[in-house]
């Protein structure tokens, strides 16, 4: 079972973007990264594809460590750990501090 996944509302914890909160865009799982919107954007130099049309310099966001980041508690609304609890026979993810499903 995921720790975290697409949809999922987190915190970075450190890095150039620390404190800032995004919701994960997709999950690199074979590298163990993710990818957040409007979190860690780096500028791509476009070429011009066609003749006649302009090069452009665009925002794109650059996959982060799942390290570097915590998942937010439903609850407080504060970076937390996940846990996994068995409900009604089904494992379900669980924000550590509050205890709550995520």
């Amino acid at each position: 079972m995921a720790k975290l996944k697409k949809g999922d509302n987190i915190v970075i914890i450190t890095g150039k973007d620390k404190g800032k909160k995004g919701k994960i865009i997709r999950v690199l799982a074979s590298d163990n990264k993710v990818i957040v919107e409007g979190i860690n954007m780096m500028k791509k130099h476009q070429r011009p594809r066609k003749s006649g049309e302009k090069g452009s310099i665009l925002n794109i966001a650059m996959p982060l460590d799942v390290s570097n980041v915590a998942i937010l508690d439903p609850k407080t609304n504060k970076p937390s750990r996940i846990g996994s609890k068995i409900i009604g026979g089904k494992k379900v993810r669980i924000a550590r501090k509050s205890n709550q499903e995520i």
